[in-house]
């Protein structure tokens, strides 16, 4: 049943986390929080890609998109944590360990619920050819991943630079949009529930909260809310700032305003 599908992709995304929380706790560390997201998602493609057996070109394509997608984001967020040392999200929890849990446990369950219409797409033994639903769907995931590897490239540079030191990006796909890096990861999971559509039937519609969970995380609660408060509180009297917030869409790059 896929219900038992679903409870051994939630119990072995929560393990991996808990495992690494102990780790990370122990030796406060946070190092390892963001290599760890990244590394459940692989873990994830390939246990149920390894578990099916069917390794129609469909699975194993879906295996390499999320792959790709969780190596590239390991290598993005490991070079900017050993650059930047600490993440300063975990400065109030990091010697609190259930309060530290409690991330660590949340974080296990994002990468399961987005993670949702994969686990569906792998664990299933229909067959089927590539159709055009299925490459749209992989051209949106590859949109996606350009336009997120470019952005956080070019904050990442733009952020290393000694005289950009409390400054923003506007430059780059920031200059069209004040979070383009959040865009592409909704394309990605987008992409990857529209490469599913073509099998989804009955009750696997509710997979579809895979890539709304990341859409709202993103819009409402961990992404652009926090950085937007801390960005507004930061340039509350620049009027620099103040512009190019009123003329710069807020996610979808778009030309600016006037």
């Amino acid at each position: 049943m896929m219900i038992n599908i679903y409870l051994l992709a939630l119990l072995v995304s929560l393990g991996i986390n808990l495992i690494f929380f102990v780790l990370a706790s122990s030796f406060k560390t946070d190092k390892f929080t963001d290599f760890t997201y990244g590394l459940t998602f692989i873990i994830l493609a390939f246990l149920f890609l390894l578990k099916n057996q069917t390794f129609y070109f469909y699975q194993i394509l879906l295996t390499v998109m999320v792959i790709f997608w969780g190596i590239r984001l390991i290598s993005y967020l490991l070079i900017r944590i050993l650059k930047i040392k600490k993440d300063s999200r975990f400065d109030n929890i990091r010697e609190k360990p259930l309060q530290f849990l409690k991330f660590w446990l949340f974080q296990g369950l994002v990468v399961w619920a987005i993670m949702l219409p994969s686990i569906y797409l792998l664990s299933i033994t229909e067959h089927k050819t590539i159709n055009f639903i299925m490459i749209l769907g992989v051209a949106i995931w590859a949109l996606g991943l350009i336009i997120e590897t470019i952005s956080d490239w070019q904050k990442f540079s733009f952020k290393n630079k000694p005289k950009n030191k409390n400054l923003w990006i506007q430059t780059g796909l920031w200059k069209y949009s004040r979070h383009p890096n959040y865009f592409g990861e909704m394309l990605c999971w987008w992409g990857i529930f529209i490469f599913v559509l073509p099998f989804i039937r009955g009750m696997s519609w509710l997979t579809i909260i895979g890539p709304f969970f990341i859409t709202f995380i993103l819009l409402f609660v961990s992404g652009i809310p926090p950085l937007e408060k801390r960005y507004d509180k930061k340039f509350a009297d620049n009027k620099k700032y103040q512009n190019y917030k009123k003329k710069t869409s807020i996610l979808i790059p778009l030309p600016q305003k006037g």
